[in-house]
């Protein structure tokens, strides 16, 4: 196993498109985060779309007290289908490429190869979370010394909470990608299907649920882009006026995280049996 990791963990660090999801990721979280904002910040008085918000609470969703906002605000819906595209491109690229079939001729068995690769794709997506998280934080400085802002800080276990729940959520989109390539055994149909469902159908069938089906709000709270805002809403504290997209107060955050944990055993385990069971060419 720890060879076969080290083996991922270096194609990963060599495959571009894993730094160009990355990159995407990052640049959303900034450019909603902190750039929009500011510019609204700026332009407050003269700005339509800012009339009736004191420019103070602008400026105070910038400042490091919210660092955890802006970082993982988005992982449900934007971050999330990046990390189901990367989780999708790492399992299903084996497929199209048909490394697979010489790799598990070297020796390693199936379920080694395959457990491998969610190490080395749990271990990017620390770096995904740190890597934002870092980038956030220098942004939420710069603003508060520019502004003459408060520095003050989340706790530290607000932080580590935070950042865990973050993990969590991508990390479970990123095995729901990996679960459709092996499905699939390719890549375009998992990341086709899997955006569509986050972007879309999931958004739609929680609305429609809420405005004609309310008998059935159990259902919707079953999902889990559903689940994935909601753990995100208890991590933050933030309020239901200042949520992003996607995140909301649907089910308890202790109800949310052992739903996502259920959520990735159950991909990792379908994912597993699918490609202990079936031909992999």
């Amino acid at each position: 196993m720890l060879g076969s990791y080290r083996a991922e963990l270096l194609k990963l660090r060599k495959r571009s498109a894993v730094w160009v999801l990355f990159g995407a990721g990052l640049v959303l979280s900034l450019i909603f985060g902190y750039l929009l904002p500011y510019l609204g910040y700026a332009t407050g008085d003269d700005n339509p779309e800012t009339t009736g918000v004191p420019r103070s609470e602008i400026l105070h969703g910038m400042l490091p007290e919210r660092v955890l906002d802006n970082t993982i605000g988005g992982y449900p819906i934007f971050a999330g289908a990046l990390a189901l595209v990367l989780g999708a491109i790492v399992i299903g690229g084996e497929y199209n490429w048909g490394t697979l079939k010489t790799v598990l001729t070297q020796r390693p068995g199936r379920g080694t190869v395959l457990g491998a690769q969610f190490l080395a794709l749990g271990t990017m997506i620390v770096l995904w979370v740190l890597g934002i998280f870092t980038a956030c934080m220098l942004c939420s400085v710069g603003i508060a010394a520019a502004e003459d802002g408060s520095m003050a800080w989340p706790t530290i276990g607000a932080l580590l909470k935070g950042l865990a729940g973050g993990w969590l959520v991508l990390m479970m989109w990123c095995l729901a990608g990996a679960v459709l390539a092996v499905a699939f055994r390719n890549v375009a149909l998992p990341i086709g299907l899997g955006v569509v469902w986050i972007l879309g159908i999931e958004t739609l069938l929680a609305g429609v649920v809420s405005s004609l089906l309310p008998s059935l709000k159990w259902l919707a709270n079953l999902l889990p882009g559903t689940n994935a805002g909601s753990l995100v809403f208890a991590v933050t504290g933030m309020s239901t006026t200042d949520a992003p997209p996607g995140v909301r107060d649907a089910v308890t955050g202790t109800r949310a995280l052992l739903t996502l944990l259920v959520y990735c055993a159950t991909f990792a385990a379908v994912a597993t049996w699918t490609t202990r069971h079936r031909d992999v060419t």
